[in-house]
This record gives structure tokens, sequence and C-alpha cells, in this order.
């Protein structure tokens, strides 16, 4: 069993800009890449402030030569971050059906019904627990943002406007309220103090209650250069051997483990109480085996990283520069957080990207941090018809090319910049 944290261990792990893992408590001093300063990446800018002084913060990210947790110092608070979010999750068509597609596995898995509690964490707008509403499955969700939040009160989802951890977890418990199913989507990475939020979900969770966290794959990020997937707003960068140390902290154990294809690679692990009566698959222990191969417990593997985000840059810049060369009309498509990292590591200005593009009417009409591109509606692709539109989120790049490979008849192609520049032709998709 992994020792609990020393109480000195434990209090500095409050500190901003940690030395030491937010796992394990190891000192850290191993380099996984340097992405230079970039501001917050969905502190979007309307045109008002955009001759204001713009806040920049370190964005490397460190590795635990212990426990081989990826992460970043914390320079903002969640609160800061998350009080106000500009992302709303049901703008995504493929993710929505993703989370209808858990919500019917989870469902029939756990045999839940009307006597069950599902609790999300991170709920952002209902678009996961919306889907348990028709089947009669009482639902509460945990979300600090009240823009966001709002919209999953609207949609019937019960909302609980705050941040989870150990206090907010006992005043549920004290309510009486006991998760059957805790379901995590993309949030673990989120948190700053991972011992208290683990902690929290271990007070929450029944006897017999399953939590699920889904996170992408750091396994994946290295395999993929997905470097871009690095942000201030994701503290940590985790592999199914994290996950293990950190469970067995709080008498948590993985009896389940999946691979998915979203955000780029991700894994979505089951949790149980250690004397729980779930058996453990067989999955957990062959992943394991996998992420030795891969060399996730060897140092070198994370060292050598670096030069792979270097090549995806000196890609990208050449191809941008070759296209302006050429005369030739470049947009971007979305406006997300990955965007905004590959955007301010890169240096892409208006002057390589006259403007981008995204569902979220939230962002429309406002810049993006950093290199102030324009965000404009979808519909200004068909008016301004690129020639090349850089798709931003390359985890949804086959829902946006199908949608939008009407460019086609203009000549319009797609171009992907990870993990390897790849130009698309839309007239050859099916």
């Amino acid at each position: 069993m992994t020792p609990p944290l020393p109480e000195t261990v434990a209090a500095n792990l409050f500190f901003r800009n940690r030395h030491v893992c937010r796992n394990c408590g190891h000192a850290i001093t191993q380099t996984l890449v340097d992405l230079g300063v970039s501001p917050l990446c969905e502190s979007f800018l309307p045109a008002s402030r955009l001759d204001e002084m713009e806040a920049f913060y370190p964005l490397r990210a460190m590795v635990c030569d212990e426990c081989f947790l990826v992460q970043l110092g914390e320079y903002v608070t969640p609160e800061h971050i998350f009080t106000e979010y500009a992302y709303y999750s049901s703008y995504s068509t493929s993710w929505v059906a993703h989370a209808k597609r858990y919500c019917e596995l989870m469902r029939q898995r756990l045999a839940l019904d009307a006597n069950s509690l599902v609790v999300e964490l991170a709920s952002n707008d209902g678009y996961l627990l919306q889907h348990f509403l028709p089947v009669g499955i009482p639902v509460l969700g945990v979300e600090p943002a009240a823009n966001v939040a709002a919209v999953a009160i609207e949609k019937g989802v019960p909302t609980v406007v705050d941040f989870f951890g150990m206090r907010l977890a006992q005043q549920m418990s004290r309510d009486g309220k006991k998760a059957d199913l805790i379901a995590g989507n993309n949030v673990l990475a989120q948190v700053p103090d991972l011992n208290d939020f683990v902690a929290g979900m271990k007070i929450l969770l029944a006897p017999e209650g399953v939590i699920t966290l889904e996170f992408p794959h750091i396994e994946r990020l290295i395999a993929e250069s997905q470097f871009d997937t690095i942000y201030h707003e994701h503290f940590s960068y985790f592999s199914l051997t994290t996950i293990e140390t950190l469970a067995a902290r709080h008498q948590l154990r993985i009896i389940d483990v999946e691979q998915l294809p979203t955000h780029g690679g991700s894994l979505r692990v089951y949790l149980s109480h250690l004397n729980s009566a779930h058996p453990v698959s067989a999955r957990v222990a062959s992943l394991l085996d996998l992420e030795i191969a891969a060399g996730i417990r060897n140092i070198a593997t994370y060292l050598n990283f670096t030069s792979k985000v270097e090549r995806v840059k000196r890609d990208l810049l050449r191809f941008l520069i070759t296209c302006k060369d050429d005369g030739l009309k470049v947009c971007g498509y979305g406006a997300p957080g990955k965007g905004n990292t590959l955007l301010n590591y890169c240096g892409i200005g208006t002057d390589l990207v006259s403007f981008t593009v995204d569902r979220n009417p939230y962002k429309h009409y406002k810049f993006t941090p950093g290199r102030h591109i324009p965000i404009r509606p979808v519909e200004a692709i068909d008016i301004e018809r690129p020639d090349i539109i850089l798709i931003l989120p390359w985890n949804l790049r086959s829902e946006i090319a199908h949608q939008m490979r009407h460019i086609g008849q203009w000549g319009g192609r797609f171009v992907v910049p990870i993990p390897a520049l790849e130009i698309i032709e839309p007239l050859e998709l099916q």
C-alpha cells in the first residue's frame, strides 16, 4: 500500500510555484518541455482590452522521476481560472454523443435506477448528466463556473456551484448523499491539490460505488507530439501508473480501464473502494505492462520530448510562411485551449492566420489570448472563402472536416499540425 504523505510534504503541496510533486511529494528537477511564456488559454479578449497589458506565465511541464507524474507549477489559482469559463461542452456534437454512450454503458454496467445517485465533478453545462434524466436516474452536478452551471440548471440538471474536494464531500455526506457513480471527465488534470480531490471522492463514494475518470493518456501525448494539450488550466498529465499510486494512497483501487480515442487518446479508469466486491479486469495489468514497454517508467522517455515538439513548430511555420509567400488566404477553425498553446508557442499571429472561427457564441468577436487573432462565427468561412483552414482542435478533425467539406468547392483545404503536418483534401473525404 502506498504510504500517506507526511504532514510537512502535504503542507508544501499548497505552494503555488511548486518544486515538489503534487502526487507523491518527491522533489521535481526534470523537464518534459519548456513552451516559454503564455497567457491563460481561455482568457479571450474583447476589442476594448487589446491595448491593455496582458498577463503571461511560464509554461514549463516538469516530470517527477519518482512517480512519473507530468505537471505544471500553479501560477494561477483555480478560482481565477474556473469561476467564469469559456468552454461549453455541448458545442461539440461528437463529445455530447460520447457522453450519451457513456451514460447508457454505466446504466447497464452498474444497474443504475431511481434509487441510485450519479454525481459528475466539473459537470459543465449538463452535457452528460442530461442523458440520465429521461430514464429517471437522480443526478447531481458539481461545477465551479457559475456561467456554465447556469446552462445546466436550465436543462433541469441540479448543480452545485463550487469546487470539489474534501470540504464539499464532507458536507454532501453529512446531507446524506452517497454516490453510486462518480464521473470525472477531463477534470483531474485541472485539480492542483490531487490528494484533496481524491480524498473527497473516497468520502462521497457509496460502499459498492464506482468512480470513472477520463483523461488524456500521457503515453499518447508523448508518442503523438501533443504538446498543445499542455496549458496552465491543466496542472497534471496522467498515466495509469500514476493513477494507481494516487488511488492506493486513498484506499481506492483500479478495477478496470478502457482506451478511448477522445482527445487524441484517453483512458477511462474505473476505481472502487479497496474492500469492495468488484472484480479486477485483466485489462488493468495489460495496460500497466504496455506502459512499461512504452517507457512510461523510464525518465529518458520524457527527456526526449522537446526535440519532437520543436520539429512540429518548424514544419508548421515553414508551411504557413510558404502559404503567405504564395498569396494564399489562411484561417483557423476553432479557438480551443490547445490552439492557443500552439499559436503562442509557434508565434503565429494575424500575419500568418487572418482569423479563426468557432461554434461557441461566447467567443465570437473576441480575440485569442496572446496572439490576438480575431474569432468569428463559422459562417465567416463561407464569406471569406479561405484557401487553407488550420484545424486547431485536431482531436475533432473528422467532425470538422466533414461538417465543412464544402470548402472543396472553391479549392479550399484543411491542414492539421499534430502529430505531423497533414493536408486534407475535402473532396476526397468519404
